[in-house]
């Protein structure tokens, strides 16, 4: 069907549903670290995706308070307020029960009549989210989208819903790998740095062969752990272990080459992953003045709220032999051999190692950082170097993984984002896009 053959449909005409919550009486007091209910907030809702990181939960009162915004499954929400406006996804469904607060809007449109996730897709194109960012600042100081304004949308559309539904599923398809992708590279970035606890922060093997329990491991690893403890300056550490300062193993801030304007690739703070190892984005720009890195640095953020909030990224994405560089918040770094380089990455976003470095920040409100000197006071427990080369082997493989799957999902997401305003405007017939997509292999 081409976009000449397609209807206008007026999104108050065709949803059952338009609304936004509130914050529970009581505010942030009442929230739970788990409970029956999620309240979805501005920080859940992305255009890529709904983000469960910072989700925050209420009971069942506070939920009875806000049922008139309950969310149901394939609903669409959108961010209405503040410097996230015109954000939108639809709903996990693994987070339901759910109720909204006052930043997000609930769009329920009815499924005979415009296909919630075709609409979905509809809000994020370029020329809508322009559209939306323009009304949103047009109303006065705070960014905002009023009911009115959602419902007066005019949506573009096949009146034929299963020809939306084929649209939306086609752009699905790569948000599903995409997805899929990202819950792998979790997983496996849990895995390793639950390994790394259990091996060099909470000795778990030695425990268990010190009370002649089995560890769990195949024997060849097993026996790299000895079978007792040891008193010393950090308490019971394993026997043959010493406790040593962290720069005594791991070079802090090292210095490395890099002319001034020599076009290099460039990390800031805000392209700082939280969770997991990878970059989020990195740029070419001639270097100024900042902290310089190579492929296997660990960059950790050291200024507030940055270091809280668990800013720390593994250096893989430059090319070899490239010296990179980023801001001047950053501190970096390097296992010295035989500790493998991701060892550094490891204990940057261990639990206990990260508070030390919190804990000793030191500034004005608001404007504080951690000194890289205060690492001279943190002990580790030097393990040996087999163990040592044997955990490298498996976070490179873990780490390898992450990044294929990550490259590829950068891929997939460019070639959504290049089919989207097409897909939707009907510039582009499903026919021919299937047939693409599956010559891709996706």
């Amino acid at each position: 069907m081409a976009a000449n053959e397609w209807a206008t449909i007026h999104l108050g005409s065709v949803c059952l549903k338009i609304g936004s919550g509130a914050t529970p009486r009581g505010g942030s007091e009442v929230y739970l670290d788990n409970g029956p209910y999620a309240l979805i907030r501005s920080q859940n809702v992305y255009n890529d995706a709904f983000y469960r990181e910072g989700l925050a939960f209420i009971g069942e009162k506070h939920a009875a308070e806000l049922s008139t915004v309950e969310v149901l499954r394939d609903d669409v929400l959108l961010n209405i307020t503040g410097d996230s406006v015109a954000r939108c996804c639809q709903v996990d469904k693994s987070i339901l029960p759910a109720r909204v607060n006052q930043h997000v809007a609930i769009i329920r449109p009815d499924p005979q009549k415009l296909n919630p996730r075709f609409l979905r897709y509809f809000l994020i194109s370029p020329d809508m989210q322009t559209q939306l960012l323009s009304w949103a600042g047009s109303g006065g100081t705070r960014n905002a989208l009023t009911k009115g304004m959602i419902e007066s949308f005019d949506v573009p559309a096949p009146e034929d819903v299963n020809e939306q539904r084929a649209i939306a599923h086609i752009l699905g398809t790569l948000d599903d790998k995409i997805e899929l992708n990202r819950r792998m590279n979790e997983t496996l970035e849990t895995m390793a740095r639950a390994l790394f606890k259990s091996w060099f922060v909470d000795f778990d093997p030695v425990s268990a062969k010190a009370e002649s329990r089995e560890t769990g491991l195949p024997k060849h690893i097993a026996d790299l752990f000895p079978d007792h403890f040891e008193d010393s300056e950090l308490g019971e550490i394993p026997a043959g272990w010493k406790p040593v300062p962290v720069p005594d193993i791991i070079a802090v801030n090292p210095t490395r080459p890099l002319r001034k304007d020599r076009v290099a690739s460039y990390l800031d703070m805000a392209n700082m992953p939280t969770q997991g190892h990878r970059a989020i984005e990195w740029v070419q720009r001639s270097f100024g003045s900042g902290t310089r890195f190579i492929n296997g640095d660990t960059l950790l953020a050291r200024i507030t709220p940055c270091l809280e909030n668990g800013k720390t990224a593994f250096v893989d994405f430059l090319a070899d032999g490239e010296t990179g560089w980023g801001s001047t918040e950053y501190i970096i770094l390097r296992p010295k051999p035989p500790l493998p380089a991701e060892f550094g990455y490891y204990l940057a976003r261990d639990e206990s190692f990260r508070n030390h470095v919190i804990q000793n920040m030191t500034g004005t409100s608001g404007r504080q950082r951690a000194p890289a000197s205060c690492l001279t006071q943190y002990l580790i427990a030097r393990p040996s170097t087999p163990l040592a080369e044997y955990f490298g082997n498996y976070a490179r493989l873990a780490m390898s993984k992450i990044r294929t799957s990550d490259e590829q999902s950068r891929t997939l997401a460019a070639m959504r984002d290049t089919l989207l305003p097409k897909l939707i405007s009907g510039e582009l017939r499903v026919k021919d896009v299937e047939r693409f997509i599956s010559e891709v292999g996706v």
